[in-house]
C-alpha cells in the first residue's frame, strides 16, 4: 500500500510537473499571443474566399475574446491584440499604429529590426520590428503593388506612395547592404495652409501676402532646399493661391500634392518601366504632354535631371505662373544645378542656357532646416536677366538670426532689403496697384 501510494505521488508529480511545462509553453507576451492568433484565424480565413473589412473585425475579436475567456487577458491587452491582428490582415503590420500616429512625420526602415520615426523635428527609435525579414519584403510588396511598382532584385530600387499619399522610398539587396530598407514620408490629413506656414514662423504675414500676389499674377517661381526642408508643402501651400477659374497640371514622380482650391485639376504621376524593362513614363514625357492639355499653369514636383529644361521651355512658352521644387543649399547653388540639369539633357552652350533659366525663372525661393528642427524660409530673390554672362539675381527678403530663447529655439524672421522688385509687368497686367506701391 506504501508503494502504491509513493508510485501515485510519482506519479502525480510528473502530471504536475508535465502541467507546469505546459503552462511555460503558453504564449505569455503580446507578442507571443498575436502570432499565436494571427496563425489560428489565418488557418480559418484560408478556407473562405473573400471578407469584408466588417467581417474580418468580427472573426478577429472573435478570436480574441475566446483566447482571453481562458487565459484571462486584461482589457488593455485584449484591445491592443485585435488592432494588431485586424492591421496584420488589412493594414501594415507592425507599421500601422505608427501610421495612424498623425504625430509622427517620417519612418525610416533600415532593416525588418532597425525602425526610427520622426517626431517633431527629432530622430528616435521606434521599439517595433517585423517579424523576420520576410515580413518586410512582404510589406514592401503589398505597398508597391497597389500603385503598379515593381520592385525586386533587377529593379532593387523604387518610389511609391501609400493610400493617403505618404510618400515611399525602397531600396533592396544587393543596393541595401543590411537588408531591405524603406523610408516614408508621412502625408499629413489636413494640408497645411499659409496661415499655419505663419503660426510655425516659417515666414510672416508680409511676406506671405506678397508670395499670394506674385503666384495670383503668374510669376514663375522655383522652390529649393535641402532634404527635409519643407519643399513639398511649401510648394502645395503656394499652389493654393492659384485663382479657381484657373486649369492647372501637376507633374510628380509620386503624388503628394493636395490643390483643394482649384477645382480644374489634372494630376499626373510618373511610371516605372516593367519586368521587361518598358512602358518607363518619366517626368519629361509628362511635361511634354501636359502642354497638349490646356493648362494654364504647370506645377512639376521636383526636377532632378534633364527634365528641368522641358520645364523652362513650358515657362518661357506661354505657361506663366508655373512652380517647382529642387534639391539645393542656396539660390546660388539651385541656379547652377539648374544648368547642370539642362546639361544632362541637351548639348547646349552655357550661355544659353542661362538665357534661358533667366526668361523663364521670376523668383527664387530657399528654404532650409535650422539646428533646432524649425523649418524656415531663408531667402526670396528675384532672377533680374544676365549680367556679364552670369544670371543676376537680387535678394528681396532674407532671412537674420537675432539668437536663441530659452528653449533653444531661434529666433529671427526675413527682413526686407533695399531691393525692390524689378519686373512688376506682370503685377501691372493683373491690376494689382496697391501692390506695386507697397512692394516696389
Amino acid at each position: 500500500m506504501l508503494r502504491r501510494c509513493r508510485s501515485l505521488a510519482v506519479n502525480n508529480k510528473a502530471v504536475r510537473t508535465e502541467k507546469v511545462d505546459e503552462v511555460r509553453e503558453e504564449p505569455k507576451t503580446e507578442d507571443e499571443i498575436t502570432k499565436l492568433l494571427i496563425e489560428k484565424l489565418r488557418e480559418t480565413l484560408d478556407f473562405m474566399h473573400s471578407t469584408t473589412n466588417e467581417e474580418l473585425l468580427g472573426y478577429v475579436e472573435e478570436t480574441v475574446f475566446e483566447y482571453a475567456r481562458e487565459h484571462k487577458i486584461n482589457s488593455t491587452m485584449i484591445k491592443k491584440i485585435v488592432d494588431r491582428m485586424y492591421h496584420a490582415f488589412r493594414g501594415l503590420g507592425v507599421l500601422q499604429p505608427i501610421l495612424d500616429d498623425s504625430s509622427i512625420t517620417e519612418i525610416m526602415i533600415n532593416n525588418y529590426d532597425e525602425i526610427y520615426i520622426e517626431r517633431e523635428g527629432k530622430v528616435s527609435d521606434a521599439n517595433v520590428k517585423f517579424e523576420n525579414k520576410q515580413k518586410l519584403e512582404d510589406t514592401i510588396q503589398a505597398i508597391v503593388s497597389k500603385v503598379n511598382r515593381v520592385v525586386n532584385d533587377s529593379s532593387p530600387i523604387v518610389d511609391a506612395r501609400l493610400e493617403d499619399g505618404s510618400r515611399v522610398n525602397v531600396v533592396l539587396p544587393p543596393i541595401a547592404l543590411k537588408g531591405p530598407a524603406m523610408t516614408i514620408r508621412k502625408f499629413p490629413e489636413k494640408p497645411l495652409m499659409i496661415e499655419d506656414l505663419i503660426e510655425f514662423n516659417a515666414l510672416d504675414e508680409e511676406v506671405a501676402y506678397f508670395l499670394q500676389q506674385l503666384v495670383e499674377a503668374k510669376y514663375n517661381i522655383f522652390i529649393g532646399g535641402g532634404t527635409g526642408s519643407g519643399k513639398t508643402t511649401f510648394l502645395n501651400v503656394l499652389s493654393n493661391f492659384v485663382p479657381k477659374d484657373e486649369r492647372i497640371i501637376t507633374i510628380e514622380d509620386s503624388a503628394e500634392l493636395q490643390i483643394h482650391q482649384t477645382p480644374n485639376l489634372v494630376s499626373l504621376e510618373t511610371r516605372n518601366a516593367n519586368t521587361e524593362g518598358k512602358g518607363e513614363i518619366t517626368i519629361r514625357e509628362l511635361i511634354k504632354t501636359s502642354l497638349r492639355m490646356r493648362p494654364n499653369r504647370i506645377i512639376v514636383g521636383e526636377v532632378r535631371g534633364p527634365e528641368a529644361l522641358d520645364m523652362l521651355q513650358a515657362m518661357n512658352t506661354g505657361h506663366d505662373g508655373s512652380l517647382s521644387t529642387g534639391h539645393a543649399n542656396s539660390v546660388n547653388d539651385m541656379l547652377s544645378r539648374l544648368e547642370t540639369m539642362v546639361l544632362s539633357g541637351a548639348d547646349l552652350p552655357i550661355d544659353v542656357i542661362r538665357k534661358q533659366i533667366s526668361s523663364a525663372v521670376d523668383i527664387m525661393v530657399h528654404l532650409s532646416r535650422l539646428r533646432d528642427h524649425s523649418r524656415r524660409v531663408m531667402e526670396i530673390s528675384e532672377v533680374c536677366g544676365l549680367e556679364n554672362g552670369e544670371i543676376l539675381i537680387k535678394p528681396l527678403y532674407v532671412f537674420e538670426e537675432d539668437g536663441e530663447d530659452y528653449k533653444g529655439k531661434i529666433i529671427g524672421k526675413l527682413k526686407k532689403t533695399e531691393h525692390k522688385l524689378q519686373d512688376t509687368t506682370k503685377l501691372r497686367l493683373t491690376g494689382k496697384n496697391d501692390i506695386l506701391a507697397k512692394f516696389t
